[in-house]
């Protein structure tokens, strides 16, 4: 078995479906790098407290800009993962495909460590696209909904290739029969797994703390809710 350094990509063809929130806590979980490919305002960079109006330089700005040659430092925090942050400009900085994933398996290798990559959501980002052709497993969080499946039944039908796991994520109760359904055909027909799901906690989003909700002490509220992302990480590595 090689011991060289994992990608895992949180991918998704639409937003707000909790992608963010979802490689936060398994970066956490996994002990690796968390790189932060998304510039909205509602990614892991703001979620982690990195604000960039405030740096001088762009780590992973600077990156691409030295042509791959230079290695980006990623920064620590106490109860977080480590974090690559991303940036506003990266939307018109980002390299095509096949360099963004030479770059993100250089960068693995060079820290000697996991990645878990936050992606831009949408099916024509390049670096999103580059992000899953490095990633050993790409995680694909599905809420059971109408517009959420339709873009999981898009994004399956265009990258079925891919090593995708899909999550069903933010699942209240039962969902409804039609969803259930709609989700095992789709998933049957392209040859894609279907992982362990994930509840829906609506105090996550009105949530302040910095900290990785899985680090310990773990409040009593979020007990389930970590141990659903430790077997999503269980079987993202498995």
């Amino acid at each position: 078995m090689s011991d060289d350094p994992k990608i895992y990509a949180v991918a998704s063809w639409k937003g707000g479906v909790g992608k963010t929130t979802l490689a936060y806590e398994l970066a956490y979980q996994l002990g690796a790098v968390l790189v932060d490919l998304d510039w909205d305002k509602g990614s892991s960079t703001r979620a982690w407290g990195y604000r960039t109006e405030l740096r001088l330089r762009s780590p992973l700005l600077a990156a691409l800009e030295s042509g791959g040659t230079k290695i980006p430092r990623y920064v620590s925090g106490e109860k977080k993962p480590d974090l690559l942050p991303g940036h506003e400009d990266f939307a018109m900085a980002q390299p095509e495909a096949e360099a963004m994933a030479d770059l993100l398996e250089s960068w693995a290798k060079a820290w000697g460590r996991d990645l878990v990559v936050d992606c831009h959501p949408g099916g024509s980002t390049p670096s999103t696209l580059g992000a899953m052709a490095a990633a050993q497993k790409v995680v694909v969080p599905a809420p059971l909904a109408e517009k959420p499946m339709e873009a999981l039944q898009g994004m399956l039908e265009q990258v079925p290739d891919y090593p995708l796991l899909v999550v069903p994520y933010q699942i209240s109760g039962v969902p409804p029969a039609r969803y259930r359904r709609w989700l095992r055909r789709i998933t049957t027909e392209a040859g894609v797994p279907v992982g362990p799901p994930v509840g829906e906690y609506s105090w996550i989003e009105g949530r302040t703390l910095r900290r990785a909700i899985s680090s310990e002490p773990v409040p009593k509220r979020a007990e389930q809710f970590v141990g659903q992302v430790a077997a999503v990480a269980a079987e993202v590595v498995r």
